[in-house]
């Protein structure tokens, strides 16, 4: 997992216009009944800096996908499809939990993509220093051309970052008390309950009887839950079983097919089929309406970002 950027600002807690964000997602959707097409649109001018370093740009019920010139647009849409699956995971053209993409859209979270590593290295500062400057170093999730959809039977990582980005800026901020990536809520119990006790970071050692053993050192509580949230999501709607896979990631995830979680982790199999929250019941393919695969338009000229106005 790569961690989620986030603005200073408490679970649960709207931004200003998050409210109207859900009026105009409802009534928005209301004029599909299958699944609008994801396409190549400018960047909003209220987040003209992305300009200056991303050259695509494909908005998810008002969620970004943010990429350079250099990432194939084919992986850019497909990364897209993965995000618009997972909060319209019936596929009606309209988010399963409309508050859900409104909390996203009303923060302005965004997955954004590189062509590989070294690019998002090059660029680390820039983004930094450019968008935290304006205010739009907020909640991001970065994922790169050659980990998304890769074939030969590699593992999808668009499935594992979107989730991710879902999971803490969708469904921590709606249901902040179950789903809030902190100690207490029913997510970290569950996840508790899962490592064979808390534990701030990982353990020098595990219990005998813990499933969920992540050991990254960077990866704190917070982290940690949202890891295990994947974990016990994807198992269960079977995305961890293929072959060869349970083995690749015992290290870590031990219940891999939807039977195994059912009857190791009834307590998150409980909380993650509760027809209250609305939650994916199939897994993501990237096979969402009609992906347009169509030439990206520079979203802005490669210049500089206009002057701050607060300057």
């Amino acid at each position: 997992m790569r961690r989620v950027r986030r603005e200073a600002r408490q679970e649960g807690e709207p931004p200003q216009y998050a409210h109207g964000m859900l009026h105009t997602l409802i009534v928005s959707a209301a004029a599909f009944t299958s699944p609008p097409p994801l396409e190549f649109t400018p960047i909003p001018e209220r987040l003209a800096p992305f300009g200056s370093i991303f050259g695509k740009h494909i908005d998810v019920f008002g969620t970004h996908v943010f990429a350079t010139r250099a990432t194939p647009d084919a992986k850019v849409l497909h990364a897209a499809a993965i995000l618009a699956q997972w909060l319209d995971n019936n596929e009606d053209g309209v988010p399963d939990a409309p508050e859900v993409a409104a909390a996203m859209a009303g923060r302005d979270a965004y997955v954004f993509m590189t062509v590989d590593e070294r690019e998002m290295g090059r660029l680390q500062y820039e983004m930094e220093r450019t968008l935290a400057s304006w205010g739009l170093l907020r909640w991001g999730q970065f994922l790169h051309a050659g980990e998304t959809n890769p074939g030969d039977g590699e593992f999808d990582a668009a499935i594992e970052e979107t989730l991710h980005l879902v999971c803490t800026a969708g469904w921590a901020q709606v249901w902040p008390d179950v789903f809030g990536p902190r100690p207490g809520t029913r997510i970290s119990n569950c996840c508790d309950a899962a490592r064979g006790g808390r534990f701030a970071g990982p353990p020098r050692r595990y219990p005998p009887k813990a499933w969920f053993t992540y050991d990254d050192r960077t990866c704190e509580y917070d982290c940690m839950v949202v890891e295990y949230e994947y974990w016990a999501l994807t198992s269960l709607l079977g995305g961890q079983q293929s072959a060869g896979r349970c083995e690749e990631i015992k290290h870590e995830w031990r219940p891999c097919t939807p039977e195994q979680v059912r009857t190791r982790d009834a307590a998150v199999v409980k909380l993650l089929t509760d027809p209250a929250y609305h939650l994916p019941t199939r897994l993501p393919d990237g096979n969402y309406g009609t992906a347009v695969q169509s030439p990206a338009p520079d979203a802005f000229p490669e210049t500089p970002p206009p002057p701050d106005p607060r300057s």
